[in-house]
């Protein structure tokens, strides 16, 4: 047996007698699996359009889950004050998440909209989201919808902090919407539907609560700003904001 044989032979049983040892009582454990939940306001604010209308809305999402499987629901939506019209669900979804990487989770649920009152006719679709940070930071929720009717509609947010001191931050917001089919029943045309463009500056009273100020800018695209032309709708808008964001 030659001496390269005999160093290997050596390392060999000295690895299996380190191996064979018990393992020391004080060492760390690994951590278990656990559950866990939260329930986050990105915005709750009150808008003052260049229309001279105040608007209520609201923008939340809850979890509750592991490190690889999760719970969510997300709503959104708005009121606008003194008009005598009901609260307008932009979206109210139940969705099962599955992590497919480090930043990103491929979810799948329900979800309704439509207008809180007796005589709506709300829809009812199926959703498909690829929720996570892209490069650089991105914060982006991406939804493909299917409603009962075949119609098919999709919405891009994206969102990216700025940070400005240790406790306030500038955050550009873009929310861009669209249908790949016509939906008559519901009135939304096909093609790009609208672009949203937003910018908050918000200040941390605490790592949970954080009010802010903002401004928007608001279109609506093709088709869809067309259908506003003949009904004399605006189609743009702007406005200021003030509102908090908190979690619990």
């Amino acid at each position: 047996m030659n001496v390269v044989n005999i160093i290997v032979l050596s390392l060999a049983v000295m690895s299996a007698s380190a191996e064979a040892k018990e393992t020391p009582s004080d060492w760390p454990q690994p951590v278990e699996a656990y559950y866990t939940g939260r329930v986050l306001f990105d915005r709750l604010e009150y808008t003052r359009t260049n229309q001279e209308d105040g608007i209520g809305v609201w923008d939340m999402l809850g979890w509750y889950g592991g490190d690889t499987y999760r719970f969510y629901f997300k709503s959104e939506g708005e009121n606008k004050q003194g008009d005598g019209e009901s609260t307008d669900i932009e979206r109210a979804e139940l969705l099962a998440s599955k992590l497919i990487s480090p930043f990103w989770e491929l979810q799948a649920g329900i979800g309704v909209r439509g207008t809180l009152s007796s005589d709506s006719n709300m829809e009812n679709y199926a959703v498909i989201s690829l929720y996570g940070v892209a490069p650089y930071l991105f914060e982006m929720d991406n939804s493909l919808t299917v409603n009962e009717d075949g119609d098919i509609g999709f919405l891009v947010e994206a969102e990216y902090e700025i940070k400005v001191t240790q406790t306030s931050y500038l955050q550009p917001r873009l929310a861009f919407t669209g249908s790949l089919s016509e939906s008559e029943r519901f009135e939304r045309p096909s093609g790009f539907n609208s672009v949203r463009l937003g910018l908050r500056f918000r200040s941390e009273f605490a790592r949970e609560f954080a009010p802010y100020v903002g401004v928007y800018w608001s279109r609506s695209l093709g088709n869809s700003a067309e259908a506003a032309r003949l009904n004399d709708i605006p189609v743009s808008e702007t406005g200021v904001v003030i509102g908090a964001r908190f979690w619990f």
